[in-house]
């Protein structure tokens, strides 16, 4: 590496050590903490500041779908800037943001024809509970406030969406408007009681949502938001027929079904949208975020059912408003790059993901020849490798010793980049990715993993 970048990046990282909050620091390094520089990348690989070429194989956040560097992407982010760099969505509005609501209004399911576009997943899911919220007033519903959510869910950082978290690392320090929400079971299936069915466990759970609602009574809940995949939760797919289930007892009881797809939607598992295609279920309002701009700009949004505006329309409030918005709502320069984003996804990326999803399945569930690995699970370009103490009580490891952080450090002086989760390692990599890469990562992985067997061999922390 050349001089000249070993000095930018010993800079910048003592600039970020100095000066820069990090997200989700710990009170002891909070302010003082430099991680891990990337100074390039370009398809499905990064370059981090000690000249290593990494395949990203978490693609950013899930979100860089289309890969680094791609100049189409580029080139119309510098082309929007210059024709016009925004405008107030408070009494002004924009071509592109316009043309991509009927675009995504074209991919999503049954009448969800409207679209309001956000920051982000966060502000996504926030708009989403608020728009539930504003939906149960105006229909002089006002006590219909609770939200369902479940242990194991992600749904942001701001008040709203991340009560509804169901991770405890994420809520112990923290703040919540817990008064509203109604907490379920995680619908993990590998974690399922012991001669229990996946069947009789999906039945299990469904039963669980119905007592729920008899316990806190329909009238007082407004929605029910979960991730079709939980994707930060460890790549949790649900038990076939779970949705469906949950879908129709909301429909019976006028509560709202929120699918949250920042994770799900543009592509990572083969569609535009992945609660119809891949679990035959039409929500009131999908949320979605991430992958719409394969994360060049920071963009998200919910798509909302015409019978709840209609609904809305011919309440005896035509005054109320939804008091709700954001600076960066409809950004030009965004909505502009996810035109260009849908037009990759459509015309190269989408049937191609479908296609080669069998590939990166089949040699991600290899790993589970490793004494280590208890279970990969997934779908689409999503995967999640769980370590465990043991197969037979599928405990993981202590977590004190943060497996996963330990297989990724391994993994990135092989190349390549791993999500690291606690006892789990998460791979979401980007959309372009070959055959020949999939292989190059799961090789990767799987001496990643067996490194770290023996260190916690050596260290007599596991004696699998």
């Amino acid at each position: 590496m050349p001089e000249t970048h070993n000095r930018m990046f010993e800079k910048a990282t003592q600039d970020a050590a100095d000066h820069l909050i990090q997200p989700w620091p710990s009170a002891g390094s909070v302010g003082a903490e430099a991680r891990g520089m990337l100074g390039s990348g370009e398809g499905v690989y990064v370059h981090d500041d000690r000249g290593r070429k990494l395949i990203d194989g978490p693609a950013g956040m899930w979100c860089t779908n289309v890969g680094h560097r791609n100049e189409a992407l580029a080139d119309v982010l510098k082309e929007q800037a210059m024709e016009l760099s925004y405008n107030s969505p408070w009494y002004t509005s924009n071509e592109p943001s316009a043309e991509l609501a009927r675009r995504i209004a074209g991919h999503a399911p049954g009448d969800l024809n409207h679209v309001f576009f956000t920051t982000g997943g966060s502000t996504a899911v926030e708009s989403a509970l608020r728009f539930a919220q504003f939906y149960n007033n105006v229909r002089g519903l006002e006590g219909k406030k609770k939200i369902i959510c479940r242990d194991g869910g992600y749904h942001g950082s701001t008040y709203l969406s991340a009560t509804l978290n169901g991770s405890q690392r994420s809520r112990n320090w923290m703040d919540f408007a817990d008064e509203l929400t109604i907490r379920l079971s995680c619908p993990d299936p590998f974690r399922r009681p012991d001669g229990m069915s996946i069947e009789d466990f999906r039945d299990q759970l469904v039963r669980e949502f119905a007592a729920a609602v008899d316990e806190h009574g329909a009238e007082n809940i407004a929605a029910f938001v979960g991730e079709p995949i939980m994707a930060s939760g460890g790549v949790i797919v649900p038990p076939d027929g779970y949705f469906k289930a949950i879908r129709e007892i909301c429909t019976k009881h006028d509560i709202l079904f929120i699918a949250d797809e920042v994770v799900t939607a543009f592509g990572r598992l083969g569609h535009v949208f992945a609660s119809e295609a891949c679990f035959d279920v039409v929500p009131d309002i999908i949320t979605f975020a991430k992958g719409v701009t394969s994360g060049y700009f920071p963009l998200g949004g919910m798509v909302v059912s015409d019978r709840l505006l209609e609904g809305l329309r011919a309440s005896n409030h035509p005054e109320a408003m939804y008091a709700h918005g954001l600076t960066y709502s409809s950004h030009p320069i965004g909505c502009a790059v996810a035109l260009k984003n849908l037009d990759i996804l459509e015309d190269e990326l989408l049937e191609y993901t479908r296609g080669i999803t069998p590939y990166f399945h089949e040699r991600m569930k290899a790993l589970e020849e490793l004494e280590l690995v208890g279970e990969v699970r997934g779908m689409g370009l999503m995967a999640c490798v769980e370590c465990v103490a043991d197969r037979e009580s599928h405990n993981p490891i202590r977590l004190d010793t943060e497996v996963g952080v330990r297989i990724d450090r391994h993994c990135q002086e092989l190349g390549l980049l791993v999500r690291p989760l606690v006892h789990m390692c998460v791979m979401s990599p980007p959309l372009v990715i070959t055959r020949d890469q999939i292989d190059s990562m799961a090789d990767i992985l799987h001496e990643g993993i067996s490194r770290t067997m023996r260190d916690l061999r050596h260290e007599g922390i596991w004696n699998g």
